[in-house]
């Protein structure tokens, strides 16, 4: 009897997460440069005395989406959108390099260029950039950084760093919503890395695809359910039949 409850248990428990998931994804279905998280399910053998055959079934992130979104034009200076597989490198709030999508750039009262959360952007020696203040920014497609105060000849602020990852440097994605390379340290400067300046790219979350998986999802939930009501019923019924005896 047992064994139809860890069906039924583990099945409910995996929709419940997968439903998260999708549910997250809709939410960022407008958030510019949000990747799709992508699950799949592991099987997890329970732990105890007379359960060494129970198997749980979990769902487990394999990763995100690579697919670029749409992107749109701004005209904004400091709006950017990453081309093809490319991130950009910002300072994460714990001080460790990250690298994102999202290029709505901001110029700070202090000079420091930061992304749309404040973050520091970095250049490709992995320091923040500054620009001074007041001045007009532009940024070229390689990234780099030029500043005009006034009447002033434009200068060389910096220039953004951007990295592409490879099958041997992938990216997973931190608690933070911010992707960092799977070994822990940062990335080398890809420099041959291009972007769109002023525009934006979008999510690439699929709303459609979403919305039809979070019913197939909850029908399954469902199904789930009336399993371990069945479970539950043929439980009574066999206190039943002994009670008869």
């Amino acid at each position: 009897m047992d064994r139809i409850i860890y069906v039924a248990a583990s099945g409910a428990n995996a929709a419940m997460a997968r439903q998260h998931a999708l549910s997250n994804n809709l939410a960022n279905v407008s958030t510019p440069g949000f990747r799709a998280e992508m699950h799949t399910h592991r099987a997890v053998p329970m732990e105890g005395s007379g359960a060494s055959t129970r198997v749980f079934a979990l769902e487990a992130a394999a990763g995100h989406l690579d697919k670029p979104g749409p992107i749109t034009m701004t005209g904004r200076d400091l709006d950017v959108a990453a081309r093809d597989n490319a991130y950009f490198a910002i300072q994460s709030l714990d001080g460790t390099e990250a690298y994102t999508r999202a290029g709505s750039l901001e110029v700070r009262e202090d000079g420091s260029l930061v992304n749309p959360q404040g973050l520091p952007m970095l250049d490709a020696g992995g320091a923040p950039i500054n620009v001074p203040q007041g001045a007009q920014v532009s940024i070229g497609s390689d990234g780099t950084i030029t500043a005009k105060v006034g009447n002033q000849p434009a200068a060389v602020a910096g220039r953004l760093k951007m990295v592409t990852p490879t099958a041997a440097e992938r990216l997973k994605r931190g608690e933070d919503g911010y992707f960092r390379s799977t070994t822990g340290g940062p990335l080398n400067a890809d420099p041959n890395a291009r972007l769109q300046d002023a525009a934006l790219e979008g999510s690439n979350v699929n709303p459609i695809e979403s919305m039809v998986g979070m019913i197939q999802v909850a029908r399954h939930f469902e199904q789930q359910m009336k399993l371990l009501q069945t479970a539950e019923k043929n439980d009574q019924t066999a206190a039943q039949l002994l009670n008869m005896g």
